[in-house]
């Protein structure tokens, strides 16, 4: 989808004709008119879309939009609170929509945060080439990517360092003797499990350990998940004295799957989850795991999307947030 001026260029008029046949003004002659229609066509340029984008100047809305992947997952509840805090002390109210990961939910409500008018948008991307974010940014919508990142176009981004808290859990891990260590992964087509696969692998190289491939299972961040890529671990005919899984929720699963053999955390396998939320010390036994500051990770991403309004021409940042690691029981 190309921009305005991408629209003018090809129907060669200017930026305002173009403007004055998305709003349907009278003041434009037909055959004109015509051409940059097909311009519009042929660019995918959504009418109705540029024509609300139009009609409204980009003064303040005192409204931001935050999309979230799954809402039943604690991370991002406290990132929502981040975002939320940030925006009250702004004077503005918060849009939360819940994607589920579905592209085709993500794009009805980007659609109707544009409707709505928001002054920017907060986003974790589905993947490293998430095509509406890129709309986004060349729409002109301040947009900040939160956890996750593109590779597709420069964009403000707040994220944890998925990597160094790969390195801190491999690294413990290794220290308490465990050299054959399995690794319960998220989706590979974004960037939080990337970096955790590659954190765990290099790790593991790094302690001369080979990174033996039928120790690694890629699931969905989802609990059932977790049990049952768990079970298919268990299932090797050697299996790991301890295990890595990438977030809690696949950690509660990987629990599951270790009671239901008759095996014992830490005594027979140790385990290390990514993230903390308030049950992992409650659970039985504790679950040590990689802390990530998600209150902060929102928090920090509603500030850059404010600097963004008070500053639209600067060079998008990138923001790196370190997470540490908590040892409880369930690491021996």
């Amino acid at each position: 989808m190309g921009t305005l001026k991408d629209v003018a260029r090809l129907a060669g008029v200017s930026t305002a004709t173009v403007s004055r046949v998305v709003n349907k003004s009278n003041n434009v002659d037909p055959e004109t008119r015509t051409r940059v229609k097909k311009a519009l066509k042929r660019l995918g340029y959504n009418p109705s879309r540029v024509a609300r984008r139009l009609r409204v100047t980009r003064g303040k809305t005192n409204m931001l939009g935050l999309i979230i992947p799954d809402i039943q997952n604690p991370f991002f509840a406290e990132l929502a609170r981040g975002v939320e805090d940030v925006g009250y002390a702004n004077n503005y109210a918060v849009l939360l929509c819940n994607s589920d990961e579905s592209p085709q939910k993500e794009k009805f409500y980007l659609d109707v945060m544009r409707s709505e008018y928001v002054d920017g948008i907060i986003i974790p991307p589905l993947n490293e080439t998430d095509q509406e974010v890129t709309t986004l940014v060349r729409e002109g919508i301040p947009v900040v990517c939160v956890d996750r990142s593109v590779l597709t176009i420069p964009v403000d981004t707040v994220e944890v360092n998925n990597y160094r808290g790969a390195q801190l859990a491999i690294e413990f891990l290794i220290a308490k003797g465990h050299r054959r260590i399995g690794f319960v992964s998220g989706r590979p087509d974004i960037s939080t499990s990337r970096d955790r696969l590659r954190g765990y692998v290099d790790t593991l190289k790094a302690h001369d350990i080979p990174a033996d491939p039928e120790l690694v299972r890629i699931g969905d961040y989802k609990q059932e998940s977790g049990r049952l890529l768990t079970e298919q671990i268990l299932d090797l005919s050697e299996r790991p004295t301890a295990l890595f899984v990438a977030n809690n929720l696949m950690a509660l699963g990987a629990l599951a799957a270790i009671h239901n053999r008759g095996l014992r955390v830490p005594d027979d396998i140790s385990l290390v989850g990514f993230d903390d939320l308030p049950w992992a010390e409650s659970i039985n036994p504790p679950l040590t795991v990689i802390r990530q500051p998600a209150y902060e990770v929102g928090r920090k991403a509603a500030e850059v999307l404010f600097e963004r309004f008070a500053n639209p021409d600067r060079k998008p940042s990138r923001i790196s947030l370190d997470p540490v690691l908590v040892v409880r029981r369930s690491s021996g």
